[in-house]
């Protein structure tokens, strides 16, 4: 038994195709399905059930995955304490991060992060937070961005910062010549949202409770993009609620479409998350300083008590 045929069928369990596992681990398809038929010789034990697509393992084969695992984790620590004895940044740094935050706190960061550790790799996609944790505990991510508070003990979180949320309305609203708003005075009218799966859509169901979401008449429109409902806005009317650094992005005549609401402001926590078995502490360390040094002073103050709950 190897490390390396250990690594090939924890990617067949975390792609659910030999194919895919095979690109992800830089080999050819018969070499790895070669490779994971000897350890199934050697076990004397079938881990996968190729008779179904996807590839799924059999009963004993999720078992001996996930001590696969735990030993690949295990050795990692051993690259991990030579790499931190020397001060080496390198490798490859997976990240997930979800849709609501990645477009507005990432690309400066990454520039950042890839012009001080040339040797290093960043992997990012993002997802929603049911498949950041799904792919945390998988292996397939090193870390997640995304909104917290969570429970989940297999989980740490590390709080970035806290943003509040602010509203976005169209010229036309009953509400424009307000300077401040209240959360109800959101019931009256139609509050485009994301669709289901994002935890911004929950955060702001939370806050405001319109029972017109993302509705006109001959139109029910489902969207994952927070641009995609500013434009929803701007042109069929109503309103919709904003994380604070994505106002950022708007345009001067579209800033002044945005409202706060009175105290105390809604607000979402942002955290870096690992899973319980993380071992790249020096790259965690590093990325969340280059996220703290580009978030605006004010969103780093301590937990606020509003915090809108995922």
């Amino acid at each position: 038994m190897t490390l390396v045929q250990l690594e090939y069928i924890v990617a067949v369990d975390t792609y659910i195709s030999f194919v895919a596992a095979a690109e992800k681990c830089f080999v050819t398809q018969p070499t790895l399905s070669m490779q994971v038929q000897k350890l199934e010789d050697m076990l004397g034990v079938k881990i996968f059930d190729r008779s179904k697509q996807p590839v799924n393992p059999t009963e004993i084969g999720v078992h001996i995955i996930a001590q696969a695992r735990t030993i690949l984790q295990e050795a990692g620590k051993v690259k991990e304490l030579i790499s931190a004895q020397k001060l080496e940044v390198s490798g490859e740094f997976k990240i997930g991060v979800i849709p609501t935050v990645a477009p507005y706190l990432l690309p400066k960061v990454i520039a950042n992060m890839l012009s001080k550790y040339p040797d290093l790799k960043l992997i990012i996609w993002e997802y929603t937070t049911e498949d950041i944790l799904i792919h945390l505990k998988t292996g397939v991510l090193d870390c997640g961005i995304l909104a917290t508070p969570l429970v989940d003990a297999n989980v740490t979180e590390h709080v970035l910062y806290y943003e509040n949320f602010v509203a976005y309305l169209n010229r036309g609203s009953k509400l424009y010549k307000k300077k401040i708003i209240d959360p109800v005075d959101l019931n009256d009218e139609n509050v485009w949202v994301l669709n289901e799966g994002h935890c911004m859509r929950n955060q702001v169901l939370n806050i405001c409770r319109s029972t017109k979401n993302n509705r006109l008449q001959g139109l029910e429109y489902n969207t994952g993009s927070v641009e995609t409902l500013v434009r929803m806005v701007d042109l069929n009317g109503g309103a919709t609620l904003l994380p604070e650094l994505g106002a950022e992005e708007l345009t001067g005549k579209q800033k002044n479409r945005l409202r706060s609401f009175k105290a105390p402001e809604p607000v979402r926590e942002i955290s870096l998350i690992t899973h319980k078995n993380f071992i790249k502490h020096r790259m965690l360390e590093l990325f969340k300083t280059e996220i703290l040094e580009t978030i605006p002073k004010h969103m780093k103050n301590k937990k606020k008590k509003d915090v809108v709950g995922v």
